[in-house]
């Protein structure tokens, strides 16, 4: 396992992660009221997840908190994980495997520089099931 402060990155690196999860579109879905609040959402709450569901055909999934996720992850397992996920829709898994492994290694920086926060995402459901809370409908 790589030390902390190893897998955390340079600054530069740092800043370019953070460059990519602002502008790719991670806080989206994986940042509470991001979208609803324009992106004026304290940087502190970003990437811990959302208890909003995405519902259509494959059941409801919703985004994982990445700061729990990556807390437990090297920069060599995210690097598979990225390259050989495939989560349920909407994940669009497919951008993470364009990416750069240097993109990617930035993206893993940023996330654990930020420091492990929030709670999980609540289990994904099967189709049929319907969630207790928001979901964001997909048509059939």
């Amino acid at each position: 396992m790589e030390p902390a402060a190893a897998q955390a990155g340079n600054n530069d690196e740092i800043l370019r992660g953070r460059y990519l999860v602002e502008t790719t579109g991670c806080n989206d879905c994986h940042t509470p009221g991001y979208a609803a609040k324009d992106g004026k959402v304290d940087e502190k709450l970003w990437l811990t997840g959302d208890a909003v569901g995405w519902a259509g055909p494959w059941g409801t999934t919703y985004a994982t908190n990445l700061r729990l996720l990556m807390a437990g992850m090297t920069r060599q397992q995210w690097l598979v994980h990225a390259r050989s996920m495939k989560p349920r829709p909407p994940m669009p898994w497919f951008n993470l495997r364009a990416m750069t492994d240097a993109d990617l290694q930035a993206i893993h920086a940023y996330i654990l520089s930020l420091g492990p926060a929030g709670a999980p995402a609540p289990a994904s459901l099967p189709p049929g099931r319907k969630a207790a809370g928001p979901v964001v409908q997909f048509p059939e």
